[in-house]
C-alpha cells in the first residue's frame, strides 16, 4: 500500500503550509483530502502546498488540489498555491494543463 504524510504547519494570519511526502494517487487521496477540508473551511486565506516530497501523483490526486483551488476560488482574496513540484510532477501537471491553472511557486521546494 502506497503511503503519504501530510504535515501542517500553521503560520499565522490565516496561513497554512500543509507539507506533503510520499505518493499522492487513488489510494491516498481519499486521506489527504479529509487532511485538507478542516483546514479549507477554516478562515485560511493562504494554503501552501509543498509538493517537494512527492514522486508521483496520479489523476485522483489531483482532483482531490483542483478541489482545494475551487474552495480558494470560491471566497474572494483566498490563495491555494503549490510549490516544490518534481520534475515527474510538473510533467503530470502540464499533460493535465493545469500548469497555467494552479498557482505554482518555482524553486521553492524547502
Amino acid at each position: 500500500m502506497m503511503k503519504l504524510e501530510v504535515s501542517q504547519i500553521e503560520q499565522g494570519e490565516g496561513a497554512v503550509r500543509v507539507k506533503l511526502d510520499g505518493v499522492v494517487n487513488i489510494q491516498t487521496a481519499v486521506g489527504l483530502r479529509r487532511q485538507l477540508k478542516p483546514m479549507l473551511s477554516k478562515k485560511n486565506s493562504n494554503i501552501h502546498i509543498d509538493l517537494s516530497g512527492v514522486g508521483f501523483i496520479d489523476s485522483a490526486g489531483l482532483a482531490t488540489l483542483v478541489e482545494g483551488l475551487q474552495w480558494s476560488r470560491a471566497a474572494e482574496g483566498r490563495r491555494f498555491v503549490l510549490s516544490g513540484l518534481s520534475d515527474n510532477v510538473r510533467d503530470i501537471f502540464e499533460l493535465a494543463k493545469l500548469d497555467a491553472v494552479f498557482e505554482i511557486e518555482q524553486g521553492n521546494a524547502a
